[in-house]
């Protein structure tokens, strides 16, 4: 099935946020795919899809800005994963009345890169600082409340333990947060038996959220999505564990989301060394809930959707 519209071609077109205001029907027909153009059902809302850089990569972004926002929310995805796939996400916190800034990362989206790869998890943080930049020269009302998937959450943990002070943040949330993914042990093995020989291996599709209908379009009709897993990301990773499960605990406080029903990180070691690293966090446990909330079925998306509410409002 030919793409509904064309990612080469999008990315070729991305300008500075500030100025990204270009109505171009391959930008309409992204969002029209993915389900981001909200301006229906928010009115006067202000979307825009631009880029900026950061580690030397071309970072795509995207904005969704109310008319007045309360606040804003930083969303940064999964492992995988992009922009395109948080429609609900995006939804739930344009109905709480606040902006909303997301990027794809490196090698994933309409980002620039090597599909699904990075050197070294740090490149990460100067991505995140970017993301930041970008806020703050839009001028995003505060409180930045920071919000994470999978890695995106790794992402976040590793600011919150190793810097995490800038004034403007709010709440932190955490969805299935990574430190470790399952089978760790072996994966490792694995990385330094094939190093030597492979670059990437393919990539092996799995059932991460109970949501039928998310599980077939990411399987079969997203023209995004990577065929392969890297062995440099894998390497990245192997290096990056050990920073975090050595770091100092922090003050923070942040709010975890997390599926016991999730096989694709070692949720069980993860809760022990977040609950270990953080000031008291505040952790919803989602007995049915696989790993990729932000697309679990609509029942359980209510449900931490509630939770994390009380703490937003």
């Amino acid at each position: 099935m030919p793409a509904p519209f064309q990612p080469d071609q999008l990315r070729s077109l991305l300008r500075p946020l500030a100025a990204a205001r270009l109505e171009l029907p391959v930008l309409q027909a992204y969002r029209r795919f993915y389900g981001l153009d909200l301006t229906q059902r928010f009115a006067g809302l202000d979307n825009r899809l631009g880029s900026f850089t950061a580690a030397g990569y071309q970072i795509a972004v995207q904005l969704w800005a109310p008319p007045q926002p309360r606040g804003s929310l930083l969303l940064l995805h999964g492992y995988y994963d992009h922009m395109g796939l948080y429609r609900h996400v995006v939804d739930w916190a344009l109905s709480m009345n606040f902006a909303v800034l997301a990027c794809d990362l490196p090698g994933h989206g309409l980002s620039s890169g090597v599909r699904a790869s990075i050197d070294d998890f740090s490149e990460y943080q100067q991505v995140l600082a970017g993301l930041f930049d970008q806020a703050a020269a839009l001028g995003l009302p505060q409180p930045w409340h920071l919000c994470g998937q999978s890695t995106g959450g790794a992402i976040l943990l590793d600011y919150l333990l190793h810097d995490g002070k800038r004034p403007e943040l709010g709440q932190s949330i955490l969805l299935a947060p990574l430190v470790r993914p399952r089978a760790w042990g072996w994966s490792k093995l694995s990385y330094r038996l094939l190093r030597p020989f492979v670059r990437e291996i393919p990539r092996r599709f799995s059932e991460n959220s109970s949501d039928a209908g998310f599980i077939e379009f990411v399987h079969k009709l997203d023209p995004l999505q990577p065929r392969t897993l890297p062995t440099a990301w894998v390497g990245a990773l192997a290096q990056w564990v050990p920073r975090i499960e050595a770091a100092a605990p922090s003050a923070h406080s942040p709010l975890i989301v997390q599926g016991e029903a999730d096989m694709t990180v070692d949720w069980q070691h993860n809760l022990a060394v977040l609950q270990d690293k953080f000031r008291l966090p505040q952790i919803l446990r989602l007995g049915e809930a696989r790993h990729h909330l932000a697309n679990e079925n609509e029942a359980l998306r209510r449900r931490y959707f509630e939770f994390l509410r009380q703490y937003l409002e």
